[in-house]
């Protein structure tokens, strides 16, 4: 009778799931959801991050052996991943656009030439910088689009856990008052739900809060790379094209 009683009660987890009540399948199911968006937004920025760094190395070396703006350009603008590329078709344009309005309306060219020859001042040259500090905090507020969810979730997912927990034991107060027993039959389902709750909040939080860390790390060297691109940038504009 004994090992009968204790077969009834060795359920695997979908079991104990799907005979739990109706508020622990919504919390279980809440949770799920928190999950997989949780996860979809992780590979997606594992795989944006990855192609971001590659494109970035082969921008940089282009960078650092060309000597044609004109060059660069036109290469950058098939690295539709890179942070420092794009940085850089902001700082291009700008100092074309200042060098534009210093020419005289004879001598302007086509922006499809894009040559840059004509000297520019040292307000230009602010204009400048002050363009690729928000072409910086643009690429930043891009690369970290979506990660507040991450951290809502590892925030929010073990108390809705426990919210579920609470609700399991509360459960099984409920059956020892109705069957004025304190048997395992009586505890033993509530109890579940209150143990699957708590492991499913964790199981939604930990890598939640672990790749919100990582990718923030990622994003912050990210940031390092474009802001001593843009100082090199600034540098090399004050050094061939100021008046």
């Amino acid at each position: 009778m004994v090992s009968g009683e204790l077969a009834e009660y060795q359920l695997s987890v979908f079991e104990m799931v799907s005979r739990s009540g109706w508020m622990a399948k919504s919390v279980l199911l809440t949770l799920l959801i928190f999950s997989i968006i949780s996860w979809s937004i992780i590979l997606s920025k594992f795989f944006v991050f990855k192609i971001a760094r590659q494109e970035d190395g082969r921008f940089l070396s282009i960078f650092s052996k060309s000597e044609s703006l004109a060059n660069i350009y036109n290469f950058s603008r098939g690295l539709k991943y890179s942070p420092v590329a794009r940085v850089f078709l902001t700082g291009y344009h700008e100092l074309y656009l200042f060098q534009e309005l210093s020419r005289n309306e004879d001598e302007r060219r086509s922006e499809a030439s894009l040559n840059l020859e004509v000297a520019i001042s040292e307000s230009d040259l602010k204009g400048v910088s002050i363009a690729l500090n928000k072409a910086t905090n643009r690429e930043i507020d891009r690369l970290a689009s979506r990660l507040d969810f991450l951290a809502t979730t590892g925030s929010a997912t073990p108390f809705i856990g426990l919210f579920g927990t609470i609700w399991g034991i509360m459960h099984s107060f409920r059956m020892i008052g109705a069957q004025g027993s304190t048997s395992i039959g009586g505890v033993a389902p509530g109890i579940a739900e209150a143990l699957i709750a708590t492991a499913a909040g964790l199981a939604a939080a930990i890598p939640a809060v672990i790749f919100y860390n990582y990718l923030s790390n990622k994003i912050r060297l990210f940031t390092t790379k474009m802001d001593d691109f843009s100082h090199d940038f600034i540098f090399m504009v004050e050094k061939n094209f100021m008046k």
